[in-house]
């Protein structure tokens, strides 16, 4: 016979505090420093949790305390109610000049060279003490961590379709092609298929940027001039002090082109344009801080852009 699952008034909600902290760390050391707690006494309420759940919930493993298929179960509605618990002992209104929340953004490269510089210098502006984690998206699980409240927004390309989140899309922007100022192409105002395919071409080492300028040169002549293969942070230097070429998103050219003696010129046939969007879980949609921050970073990108398409 089946034994019946424990009720909530049984256990101690701390217990589940510690649990997600745990879940969270995959260290009692690192949920401890979390919490506040020493590492026994953090050993001492898993090992309460265990004995009333009837699971070990973790194991030891390489790659620290790895969580049991029922732990994996638990984590999200744990999860979910924490924060739910916690979204509604927060004020129904959001003050920026006195807030101290903390906001831990994905962000990829695209965002990462044209929006995060101005948004953090708006939000520093209205909201002296809130604190902005942006972090590298190329190697995360946005989704999951957007699940376990790892993150709080993803900013990048997005196609998420799933009912618990929410997508708003922030700028659609064309491709040009990125050059030196003295470079032989840069006499002309717009660089014609055959032209492209004749350059030596920097290929950028990213598949959000990959994936949109794959099959750019077409049918046209292929180039038989050596190309490079490199990480966005390294085109401005080679494109510098080279003649290749590199087909980049124009206000990631814009960016380039501040302080280099770089040039862009338009392409008679461009990849599709490459769109950047927000991502959240729905159940934030109203939850003031979130709401304020997700209206700050709209208005920082219609300001940067002054109305035009996005």
């Amino acid at each position: 016979m089946k034994k019946p699952a424990p009720r909530l008034a049984s256990i101690d909600l701390n217990l589940l505090t510690v649990f997600d902290a745990v879940m969270r760390e995959r260290s009692t050391t690192r949920a401890g420093k979390r919490l506040g707690l020493s590492q026994p006494a953090v050993s001492h309420a898993l090992g309460r949790l265990r004995h009333m759940l009837k699971d070990e919930l973790f194991v030891r493993g390489p790659l620290g305390m790895m969580p049991t298929p029922r732990a994996e179960q638990l984590a999200m509605p744990v999860r979910a109610a924490m924060d739910g618990l916690q979204e509604a002992l927060e004020p129904d209104e959001f003050e920026p000049g006195k807030a101290t929340q903390s906001f831990k953004i994905a962000v990829d490269n695209y965002a990462a060279i044209v929006l995060v510089a101005p948004i953090a210098a708006k939000i520093a502006e209205l909201a002296p003490g809130v604190r902005l984690d942006f972090r590298p998206s190329g190697t995360l699980n946005i989704l999951d961590l957007l699940d376990r409240s790892e993150l709080h927004l993803a900013v990048g390309p997005s196609d998420v379709v799933a009912e618990r989140f929410t997508r708003r899309r922030l700028i659609q922007d064309e491709f040009v092609l990125v050059m030196r100022r003295n470079h032989l192409l840069s006499k002309g105002t717009e660089i014609s298929k055959e032209a492209l395919a004749g350059a030596a071409q920097l290929e950028i080492s990213s598949a959000q940027f990959e994936s949109e300028t794959t099959g750019v040169v077409g049918s046209a002549r292929p180039s038989r001039r050596a190309r490079i293969r490199a990480p966005i942070l390294s085109a401005a230097r080679i494109l510098t002090t080279s003649d290749f070429v590199a087909v980049l998103p124009m206000k990631v050219a814009l960016e380039m082109t501040r302080s280099r003696e770089l040039i862009h010129r338009r392409l008679t046939r461009a990849p599709n344009p490459i769109e950047t969007s927000m991502v959240w879980l729905r159940r934030l949609d109203n939850q003031p801080a979130h709401a304020w921050l997700r209206n700050e970073i709209v208005k920082v990108v219609d300001g940067l852009y002054q109305g035009r398409t996005r």
